[in-house]
């Protein structure tokens, strides 16, 4: 589907100010900002986008990692940018709702970002260093009773979803184990695999590699099926911990005022590098799921964050996480 076919269905479907659009948008190249450190999934997921954009848009996009606060100081970065379409934030249910109940913010990560596209969504995996004496996830979870405090869990920063994960899954199975923080997955993952850190429960994504290479130990997925691309790793349900289930979601935003032609644009180009066949492929093999059509609008992600806020934050509350930025 081309470019000016999506646009003129936007059209169709409401979108005003679209006969007077920027035609010559984008004229240089455009950044997006990973408010992660390069190596974990929402960086995989903003390197293979900014690629396919390219393609359709005819522009570079420059990928910018700026980590740090579970992802906040990269957000910030793309709220005080120029509303111009120049800038995009791409980020996840961890930086753009869950920082919102962690840190007292400068900024409203709903009202002070306009939202252009749910992306996708994937489970999160229970995955250990290769030397860990459990096999499965039972195993796992009657070492940690054996050895309460004496595990560590690598996690993408105070309040991530990870952090969040891991608190479930201590209440869920009556464990306890230390959290490590760090600067995003990329950091932890290369802790994992030098066996500095026990575990963790991230995104499936970050780990493709280093279960096929056989250098980690999988336990379960957090997601309702197995994944097309590890059938042989179970579902928690399957591996003996009923009902836990979660997801990770990927959206992208751009600052608040940015023109409608500009953001329907955007949209447009994802939808379309949605239908790619090499996009399906490599989303399917990261066992990323792509949001459903009619989730692909920026109305719909603004749903979803306002919805997951309601979700997350009292849950942050209850658990008395503090964090210092």
């Amino acid at each position: 589907m081309r470019l000016g076919l999506v646009i003129a269905v936007l059209t169709g479907l409401g979108w005003s100010g679209l006969a007077s659009a920027q035609e010559d948008y984008p004229t240089r190249p455009i950044t997006m900002i990973v408010p992660f450190s390069a190596g974990g999934a929402t960086d995989t997921v903003a390197r293979f986008l900014a690629e396919r954009m390219r393609a359709i848009l005819g522009q570079p996009v420059i990928v910018e990692n700026i980590a740090g606060a579970a992802g906040s100081i990269g957000v910030g970065r793309a709220v005080r940018s120029p509303a111009d379409g120049y800038t995009l934030s791409i980020g996840t249910v961890t930086t753009h709702v869950l920082t919102g109940g962690l840190y007292h913010l400068q900024f409203d990560l709903v009202k002070d970002l306009d939202p252009v596209i749910e992306i996708g969504n994937e489970p999160l995996l229970i995955v250990g260093k290769k030397s860990f004496p459990a096999d499965d996830l039972k195993g796992l979870i009657a070492w940690l009773k054996q050895n309460p405090d004496k595990a560590s869990v690598g996690i993408a920063g105070v309040g991530a979803i990870g952090h969040l994960m891991g608190i479930a899954f201590q209440k869920a199975t009556g464990t306890k184990f230390q959290f490590v923080p760090y600067r995003g997955n990329g950091p932890a993952m290369q802790d994992l695999l030098a066996e500095q850190i026990d575990f963790m429960i991230e995104p499936a994504s970050n780990f493709k590699g280093q279960l096929t290479a056989g250098s980690l130990k999988p336990f379960a997925i957090t997601g309702n099926a197995r994944l097309a691309s590890a059938p042989n790793i179970p579902t928690a349900e399957q591996a003996g911990l009923p009902g836990f289930v979660a997801t990770l979601w990927y959206g992208l935003w751009v600052p608040k005022g940015t023109p409608r032609a500009v953001i329907a644009k955007l949209n447009a180009a994802l939808s379309q590098a949605f239908f790619d066949p090499q996009m399906r492929q490599r989303f399917n093999e990261l066992g990323i799921q792509i949001a459903p059509l009619d989730h692909q609008t920026p109305e719909s992600l603004r749903d979803l964050q306002k919805a997951e806020a309601a979700r997350w934050w009292p849950i942050i509350k209850a658990a008395n996480i503090k964090v210092d930025q």
